[in-house]
């Protein structure tokens, strides 16, 4: 099962024409960013066993998620609402421990 979660086009950050996507796959056991460009997109993937920590820098309108690997590589995805964000990093520290999706509504963790 893969949940999607799109940036808000009006966040800035180059999110109004190329919003970042982040896709959450608990089959494969991987977290998906793409960035969008003009011709294509960038995309970084990344197996759950090999993210050593998942944050959020919440902004007054908009959070950024920040995913830092065990290898020491960052991917800061900008320009979610502060329930994506809080669902994204709920879903991969989920998936850390071993879980799978349980319950989508439940934000306590992050409150």
């Amino acid at each position: 099962m893969a949940r999607e979660f799109t940036a808000c086009r009006v966040s800035g950050d180059g999110n109004a024409i190329f919003p970042d996507k982040i896709i959450i796959d608990s089959l494969r056991q991987e977290l998906i960013f793409r960035k969008p460009r003009l011709i294509g997109y960038k995309e970084n993937r990344v197996r759950f066993d090999a993210i050593g920590s998942v944050s959020i820098r919440k902004g007054i309108l908009f959070s950024d998620i920040c995913i830092e690997t065990n290898g020491g590589m960052e991917i800061i995805a900008r320009g979610f609402t502060p329930s994506d964000a809080r669902t994204i990093a709920r879903l991969v520290n989920q998936n850390l421990n071993g879980q799978r999706f349980s319950d989508p509504f439940d934000q306590n963790m992050w409150d």
